[in-house]
Formats: C-alpha cells, structure tokens, sequence
C-alpha cells in the first residue's frame, strides 16, 4: 500500500467516524438502513475498495459506540441492536446517573472491538481451507440458513411458509424484467431488492397512514419532555479500563469473546443471552444495569465487526446476519461488486487487517473521545435540530435512485412491492435475517423445482 492510499484511507475513515457518530445518535436509526444504501452508494460510484473498507469499518465503530445514547438519555433506541439495553439505560437514569450508562456502554464497546479486530482474523484464518467448499454450497448453505434463522424468529410457523413464496416473489421480479428486456438475461437485480427489504417497515408504516380508519386510531402522542444533564467533566484521553471496573472489563470482554465466536447467529439475541447470562447473579440493580451494558455493548460490537470480517476474510461469501445486512455491499453490488468479485478477491487478508485497523482506531480515537468529553452537548444538538424523519427520507430517496440505476422506472414499483411485503412479514414477526437469506438463496432454491 503506496502513501496515497494510506491517506485516502485515514481521510475515508474520518469521514465515515464523524458523518455515523451523528447518525448514530438519532434515535431510531436501523443499522442496516443507514448503512447499507451509503455503502452500495460508495462502491457503484467507483471508489477503491480500501476507502470503502476503512469507511465502513469506522462508520460501523461509530456507529454502535454512539447509537446507545438516545437509550441512556430517553430511553429511545439508537438502533435495533440498542434496543435491548432501554432497561438497564432506564435503571441507571432512575437512579441520577444516566452520563453512567454512555460511559459504560461506550467503554464496553471499546473493548468489544479490541477484542472481536484479532479475533476475527484468527477465527478467519482457521475457516479458510474450507472456503472453496463452503462456496460451492452457498445456494444449500443459504437456504438452511433461511430455515435456522425462522426458527429463531418470533413467528417461526410464518417465517418457514414464506421462505419459498417470498423466493417466488423476488425470482418472478428477475424474469418479468428479463422478459421485458429491461436488464440483459445474463445479469440480475440485487442491490434494490435488498434495499427494499430493508426499508420496508417504514414502507409499510407510511402506506398505513393513507388508510384514515389507521390514523384515527393511533394514539395521540404530544411533546416528549427530555432533560438532559451535564454530567462531570473528563480530564485528559479517557480510558475504559477505568471507567469501568475490573469486573465489568472482564464480563465485556468474555461477552465480546461470544459474541465473536458465535458471528453467523443473529447478533440482538446474542446480545441479549449473553448479556443476561453473565449478569443474572448480581442482586444490586445499578451495578446489574452497569455490568449488562458493558457487557452488552461489547457483545454488539464484537457481533458486527466478526459478522463482517470472518466472511470477508475467509470466504468471500455473506454467511453472518451482519454479512447479509449492513454489510452486504461489500460482497455483492452489481455490476461492481459480485459473490465472484468482491473485497474478498480484491484484496489480500493482510490488506483487508491492514485498512480495517485504520479504520477502527480512526474511530474509537474520534468518536470515543467526544462521546466522554461531549455527549450531553452533542445529544442536544441532534434532538434539537436533526429530525428522524429528514434521516429517512434522505436514505428513502437514495433507495429510490439506486433502484431506478437498478433497472430503470418499473424497478421503483417493483421495489416497492418488495417493500411491502417485507414491512407486512416484519411487522408479523418475520426478522430481516429470514428475508436476506431467502434473496440470496432464491435463485437455487426455485431450481430444485425446475
């Protein structure tokens, strides 16, 4: 690697750092929503693949190291994976310490990723020898994972009937535009209908509010009043292994160990097992609450940086929840990128380490600090002035234009079909886990019955 990508690299990481610790602390931001698009957007519009990396790996660091302040704060989600820390977030804040909670779930973050970068690398390279092997099977591999991942869900009858449906509906999309001679037979649609999945809750909850019987029926919500308080001022770098204690560094990093060896289950029940599993003994609620979100947001942490790299690294396929979510456009965006063509074969694992550290100490050095030192002050300006719906419509509008560079005017419908589906199935307890599966898995597995 010459100077020049070493500095597009660091430039692409502070970008990524500065631009997801904002993102990160807008309440209700989804992980895969907000980064999924910007990483598609990156790789089709050419950018080298170390940039893309080094981006997305401090995108993704800043990301879950801020996305558990709205918790701490309002006991608002930052995204799906801080959704299982609001209880232990709420203990600490009825006890006057919510600046506690961002100092520990951050500080347990830090570790997590400490942990998962070397750990990731080591678990790839004991995977790699059966790379070509596992390759080979992916439609199978896909499929099965399809079915593992209904099984977890919430509706798990549901999730295992529309596995087939849902890849006839995806499939039947492919043929009408190669009938139509929209796209050439020899390509595909992937990108739009992978974004429209994603999107699809918001879809689904939007389209509801044209329905007048719905919107009458909705609670009226007025104002939420949200005090935010300053908490004491830190002096000096901040350091994790002193603001939590031994017991909570310990738990955090064992948690991280877990979350990381354990890459291709769902990361949110990860979280949560684990999370309960190491602090379920201890009696004291704040130092329960203070031990869980350490804990838990190592494991967070920990589950997305493996979930990315291990498949990366080791197989160039998306095998990990995390893979086929937020990370798929590092594996397949076409024309760019492909399951044959991608950072996989693009560049060598010690590049892949090489860049993913740059991109990982860019973050924790920016986003950490200023979570410790600033927190308060930053979570003010973004309740004030930066509302959630203007997060997604931006990242709605980018989904329309890709689907549009997708396959033209038709592909918006035929996204939006995709779209609709997905939110009903979501909001009837089919996880997104279940549905990235069935997109990979669609064109093998309507071929067993041709």
């Amino acid at each position: 690697m010459d100077p020049v990508i070493i500095i597009q690299v660091i430039i692409a990481a502070v970008l990524g750092a500065g631009l997801y610790t904002l993102i990160g602390i807008a309440p209700g931001t989804d992980e895969t929503a907000v980064l999924a698009p910007v990483t598609i957007a990156l790789v089709l519009l050419g950018f080298s693949p170390y940039v893309i990396v080094a981006f997305f790996m401090s995108a993704i660091v800043a990301k879950k190291l801020t996305d558990s302040i709205p918790v701490a704060v309002a006991g608002i989600p930052g995204g799906v994976m801080s959704a299982p820390m609001v209880e232990h977030a709420m203990t600490l804040k009825e006890h006057g310490i919510p600046n506690t909670s961002i100092k520990k779930m951050s500080s347990g973050s830090v570790i997590g990723t400490l942990v998962a970068v070397p750990l990731s690398f080591i678990v790839a390279s004991l995977i790699l020898p059966y790379a070509d092997v596992i390759s080979e099977h992916s439609g199978l591999i896909f499929t099965l994972g399809a079915v593992f991942l209904a099984l977890l869900a919430k509706n798990k009858i549901l999730s295992l009937l529309v596995i087939v449906p849902f890849a006839i509906l995806l499939q039947g999309l492919q043929h009408l535009y190669w009938g139509l001679e929209i796209i050439p037979g020899d390509t595909s649609v992937f990108v739009s209908f992978f974004l429209g999945i994603t999107i699809g809750p918001i879809v689904f909850s939007l389209v509801e509010l044209i329905n007048k019987n719905h919107r009458d029926n909705l609670p009226f919500l007025d104002k939420k009043d949200i005090k935010i308080r300053k908490g004491e001022k830190e002096e000096g770098v901040p350091n994790p292994f002193k603001i939590l204690d031994r017991k909570e560094a310990g738990s955090s990093a064992a948690g991280s160990v877990l979350g990381t060896l354990t890459f291709f289950l769902t990361p949110v029940g990860m979280t949560v097992f684990i999370g309960e599993f190491i602090t379920r003994h201890i009696k004291d609620p704040v130092k329960r609450a203070s031990r869980a979100l350490a804990t838990m947001d190592g494991v967070t942490n920990a589950s997305y940086i493996a979930g990315t790299l291990i498949p990366l690294i080791a197989i160039g396929l998306p095998l990990s929840p995390m893979a086929i979510g937020p990370a798929a456009g590092l594996f397949n965006s076409p024309p760019e990128y492909t399951p044959e063509n991608n950072i996989h074969h693009l560049l060598s694992g010690t590049e892949i380490l090489i860049v993913t550290v740059i991109g990982v100490a860019v973050a924790l050095l920016i986003t950490y600090y200023i979570i410790i030192r600033f927190a308060p002050q930053i979570v003010g300006f973004v309740f004030k002035f930066i509302p959630h719906e203007a997060l997604i419509g931006l990242f709605a509008g980018l989904v329309v234009m890709l689907a549009f560079m997708d396959a033209g005017f038709i592909n918006i419908f035929g996204t939006l079909l995709v779209a609709l589906v997905a939110g009903l199935l979501y909001r009837n307890g089919v996880n997104y886990g279940v549905m990235f599966m069935v997109l990979y898995a669609a064109p093998w597995l309507l071929g067993l019955f041709g």
